[in-house]
């Protein structure tokens, strides 16, 4: 083995290290939407603009699936995309995610439409489409590898808001009950699928990067709601609190 390769232990390491700096459940946005001070637009525009996320997550699955040649992987692979697009109509994450934003009061085609999404939300979700269909195979496996960091974060997040949103319910947010499990299996096979294949030190620092390009990627969804819903003012085709449930309970 090259003097400077990273043992599988090593490169799990640096990986988790990643996770542990980098994660969008350090970002203040995060913090505040899971400790219950959020006010509803702020909850309604994170749910709006999360779902175009949600909606990519298979499309960046059937990428990564078209260009696996072993027939094992990539039937491992597609379960991922069942587990987002459902075997049938109104099943699946993407189904449960639009439970969500319907309990939260917003139009479906309107979420679905992503018209209201803030441009920096359709940027990011636009570059890792990209990122997953242009860099190399291992590169777009390893960033999926946020999984392994989401199990914690989803039971933090899905306690803190139902303890202080009162007009969130356990059915809102169904679409967290099976996630860690989903995770933990999907993770697992990630995290071994490029500790075989990046056989080289370079490889390995992709891999690294590529995670990090993922973390970056979900952090900037969330810088983009801070400012423009706390800080600011969001863009003017965007989300606004007429636009969801927020002004009705106001009223």
């Amino acid at each position: 083995m090259p003097a400077d390769l990273l043992s599988a232990s090593e490169l799990e390491a640096r990986l988790r290290d990643v996770g542990a700096r980098r994660y969008h459940s350090l970002h203040p946005f995060q913090i505040r939407l899971q400790s219950g001070q959020c006010s509803r637009t702020e909850v309604e525009a994170w749910a709006l603009n999360r779902y175009l996320y949600q909606a990519c997550i298979p499309q960046k699955d059937a990428h990564i699936l078209a260009r696996m040649e072993n027939a094992d992987d990539r039937r491992a692979w597609r379960q991922r995309i069942v587990d987002h697009d459902g075997e049938h109509e109104g099943e699946g994450g993407i189904a449960k995610w639009l439970k969500l934003t319907d309990d939260l009061g917003l139009d479906r085609a309107t979420v679905t439409s992503g018209r209201l999404a803030l441009p920096a939300t359709k940027f990011a979700v636009t570059s890792y489409l990209c990122f997953v269909r242009d860099r190399p195979l291992t590169e777009a496996v390893a960033s999926s590898l946020t999984e392994l960091f989401s199990p914690s974060v989803i039971k933090v997040r899905s306690e803190g808001m139902l303890a202080n949103y009162d007009y969130v319910t356990p059915e809102t947010l169904a679409y967290f009950n099976k996630r860690p499990v989903q995770a933990k299996r999907d993770s697992d096979f990630a995290l071994a699928y490029v500790t075989e294949h990046a056989k080289t030190r370079a490889e390995q620092d992709a891999v690294i990067a590529a995670l990090e390009f993922k973390c970056s990627m979900l952090w900037t969804m969330l810088d983009a709601l801070e400012h423009g819903y706390i800080y600011a003012k969001p863009w003017p085709d965007a989300f606004h609190a007429e636009d969801g449930a927020a002004k009705q309970a106001a009223e």
